[in-house]
């Protein structure tokens, strides 16, 4: 609701009153409207690889006809593109990429981590710049900066240093794009950059910083909010802001996935998040938790894929959850008993028990509050005898489904950030260090390759991404490795950027967007129209 230059934004109780920051701009001559139609001429596509484009396309009719619109299935229209996948069917992108080979326009940019989202002629992400947040658009075929939108700080929160306060990725369709900054919450505004709401957030307790991407299914915005407590799942009214629903996540504790949707049981769209220790399927109707199933590891990061029929994840907790590593701690009963020296019925970090985990005392402690109490030792328990994994689930139908649904797992080299691809029937795991890569057959677990990335032994942040036969990896130091499709990891090309990169690659139209710290690349073969496909 609106009244003067105020939006009031309904929370669960209360209208949240907000001075919007604006700041006027003009769109260039050129731009022209984009009209729904458009933009589906523009985006709708099927995917390269038979069984993901079968996929995909079944999600999207099922959400359709159970009167759930699935805008822009094939678009790059949030993280990581088309459902989270990485994967796109576009043609004539280039093999050669970097500061010398096909770049077509480079925009300086203030920091962030998010990734580019695009719409026909637009392209959004978040930053930082003067202690300030900021969304901004830029026109898709010259990278001019189109407008910015300042977005509330009340509050500044203490975050990894690996992690940025303009992290998360926006989401957009045909008439909105959202924004999630953890030191805020959320915002919309229309492609021409008027603010449309705002739904502020309660501040968040994460160890690491919020990570997770809004994700729209329909006229509905979902985010994923895990800490280390009181995580829940958001469901929000996108034309309003308004709160439709809100579900615990009482198990989630540690990591910042963002959710995929596929077709469960009877044909119904189900919202897919992993979290510590389950995988879970919500109605994204109702926020109903309709089924899930246990084995995840405590801290899981990463984007879940849907191919084969099967459902992708992959979790890093440490070294101490490899297989063969871990430890067993003894009951809380009988560490108070043997270790509260001062009989106050929880345990001080000077009355940890002397083990390997002895070192996890502040990250288990939930509630900061400097003592462990049974809650937080059962966390702890459990989190130890989770095991790291690289995880091909069946989808549930109803309830507890952990019993047979771990059609395989691989444990060995798993990373904790990048997310999995499927492409061309192989599935690519890609570690965080090093540039050790794995490829499997997705249906079986059987493993192709294992190996590293030649000229790029580096640690990586971004996902691995694909489309017109190449599979496209970029790691920290601006590296970027091209692979051809069918799982060899004999290089095509490796370029070098000289900037650092943590944000994930759009791919669209023959066009390659990728962010580094300092800027955003356009790539291309030529610098034809982007208008439209």
């Amino acid at each position: 609701m609106i009244a003067g230059s105020e939006l009031f934004v309904r929370g669960t109780k209360h209208l949240y009153p907000h001075r919007l920051r604006r700041r006027r701009v003009r769109l260039p001559e050129h731009y022209g409207t984009l009209t729904g139609a458009g933009l589906a001429s523009a985006t709708i596509r099927a995917m390269r690889n038979h069984t993901a484009r079968f996929s995909c396309r079944v999600v999207a009719a099922a959400l359709v006809c159970s009167g759930v619109a699935f805008a822009q299935s094939d678009a790059w229209s949030r993280f990581r593109g088309p459902n989270g996948s990485g994967v796109v069917d576009v043609g004539g992108l280039p093999t050669e990429i970097d500061e010398t080979h096909n770049v077509l326009w480079r925009t300086p940019l203030a920091p962030g981590h998010s990734s580019p989202v695009l719409t026909a002629k637009q392209i959004f992400l978040t930053a930082i710049e003067d202690d300030a947040l900021w969304t901004i658009a830029l026109d898709r075929g010259t990278g001019e900066e189109l407008w910015r939108q300042e977005a509330p700080r009340e509050r500044k929160d203490q975050i990894d240093g690996r992690n940025n306060a303009a992290s998360p990725s926006p989401v957009v369709d045909d008439d909105v794009v959202i924004v999630f900054f953890q030191e805020f919450g959320l915002l919309a505004y229309d492609h021409s950059g008027e603010p449309l709401w705002e739904h502020p957030l309660e501040p968040f307790h994460n160890v690491y910083g919020m990570g997770a991407s809004p994700i729209l299914i329909g006229d509905t915005v979902f985010l994923a909010c895990d800490q280390s407590l009181g995580s829940y799942l958001l469901a929000l009214d996108k034309k309003s802001g308004a709160q439709r629903w809100r579900v615990d996540r009482p198990t989630a504790k540690s990591g910042h996935c963002t959710p995929i949707v596929i077709e469960g049981a009877g044909g119904a769209p189900e919202l897919i998040l992993p979290g510590s220790f389950y995988l879970d399927a919500y109605d994204p109707k109702s926020g109903e938790r309709k089924w899930w199933t246990s084995g995840l590891c405590f801290e899981m990061k990463s984007v879940p894929i849907y191919s084969h029929g099967l459902i992708f994840t992959n979790g890093y907790g440490s070294p101490m959850n490899q297989p063969g590593n871990q430890i067993q701690m003894p009951p809380f009963d009988e560490v108070l008993a043997s270790n509260d020296a001062n009989e106050d019925g929880v345990i001080s970090e000077a009355e940890m028990p002397a083990s390997r985990a002895s070192s996890w005392f502040g990250f288990v402690d939930l509630d900061a509050n400097g003592t462990l109490d049974a809650d937080d030792w059962s966390y702890l328990s459990d989190a130890l005898a989770s095991q790291n994994g690289m995880l091909a689930f069946r989808p549930g139908k109803e309830g507890d489904c952990s019993q047979g649904a771990l059609a395989w797992s691989y444990r060995r080299a798993v990373p904790q950030l990048p997310s999995p691809l499927v492409y061309d029937d192989v599935l690519y795991m890609l570690n965080d260090a090093g540039g050790l890569i794995t490829t499997f057959r997705p249906e079986s677990g059987e493993q192709l390759e294992h190996g590293r990335l030649e000229g790029a032994l580096d640690t990586y942040y971004a996902s691995p991404v694909a489309g017109d036969g190449k599979v496209y990896l970029v790691s920290e130091h601006g590296t970027v490795v091209v692979l051809g499709a069918g799982g060899s990891l004999e290089p095509l090309f490796v370029g070098d950027f000289g900037e650092r990169v943590y944000a994930t690659p759009a791919l669209s139209q023959g066009r390659i967007y990728l962010r580094t710290e300092a800027a955003l690349y356009a790539f291309g073969e030529d610098a034809g129209s982007v208008d439209e496909e």
